[in-house]
């Protein structure tokens, strides 16, 4: 038992060690006539736990905060996000690419679906 109980720490330890954060927002993109506002970038905020090709997080969704995962396959991934109520009702999902832009920063453009409407965004993320 007491070796089944020290892997179980070890292993923990080790994803901890190589895991990483990362900070990402949704930029929203105005529409004609409008200009860019810094809270685009604040409303849409959130953070994520990365580790292998795994990242969950929690994001800010105006008012409200949603629980989002992603797998990436190299620089693809596959996205979820749902709110902490009726999670299974207004769950949205997409696909979306990541270019590195310097070390640790990249853009994200993505497309996701909710409600079977289809909505293009584009993120930043940072990876510490």
């Amino acid at each position: 038992m007491k070796k089944l109980i020290l892997t179980t720490i070890m292993a923990f330890g080790v994803m901890i060690a190589s895991a990483q954060f990362t900070a990402i927002t949704t930029l929203e993109i105005p529409s004609d006539g409008e200009t860019f506002e810094v809270s685009s970038l604040i409303d849409n905020a959130g953070i994520a736990y990365n580790f292998n090709n795994l990242a969950v997080g929690i994001v800010q969704n105006g008012e409200d905060f949603d629980f989002f995962g992603r797998y990436y396959m190299k620089n693809v991934f596959a996205m979820v996000q749902a709110p902490m109520e009726n999670a299974t009702d207004n769950l949205s999902y997409g696909v979306g690419y990541s270019f590195e832009v310097m070390k640790g920063l990249a853009v994200e453009p993505n497309y996701m679906m909710k409600d079977e409407e289809g909505e293009f965004n584009l993120g930043l993320s940072y990876k510490f």
